[in-house]
């Protein structure tokens, strides 16, 4: 795997070499080890040790359902009383973050009207602030640390 524009954390891997696995603490379980998941468990961790989430309050692979299709969201931040406030949505490395990128965790909001949007590829990152009155995103200058959320 490619190096990230993120912080470095001790990686667990386990698998094979055809099937690598990467132990992801929030799952508290080996996963599949590809290019997302890779950036996933980076910005998962990056959030935790530098920005100060708690991982009790963070969550991966969030079963959301529009109609009767079924979804999930990579990961969602909670605040204590259990309400969505941040959805994060990951791409390989090799995805640029486009307007399609932020359409699609768009829909997943619909459902979950958080506070902030995130999309990452592990080498740019992007976070939005939910403007609902003016109906649109406000683009931030860095991902707000935990306590600048509250």
């Amino acid at each position: 795997m490619i190096p990230l524009n993120l912080p470095t954390y001790p990686i667990k891997l386990s698998g094979t070499r055809q099937k690598p696995t990467i132990f992801d603490i929030l799952r508290r379980k080996y996963v599949a080890l590809t290019p997302e998941e890779w950036v996933r468990q980076h910005f998962i961790h990056f959030l935790i040790e530098h920005k100060g989430y708690p991982s009790s309050l963070l969550a991966n692979e969030v079963p959301l359902k529009i109609g009767d299709k079924s979804l999930r969201a990579d990961s969602v931040l909670y605040d204590r009383d259990i309400k969505p406030r941040i959805i994060m949505e990951y791409k390989a490395p090799s995805i640029p973050l486009t307007s399609q990128v932020l359409n699609q965790v768009s829909n997943y909001n619909r459902l979950l009207h958080v506070d902030y949007v995130i999309i990452s590829n592990g080498l740019q990152h992007l976070c939005c602030k939910m403007d609902y009155a003016n109906q649109q995103y406000v683009v931030m200058e860095d991902i707000p640390s935990y306590q600048d959320i509250q």
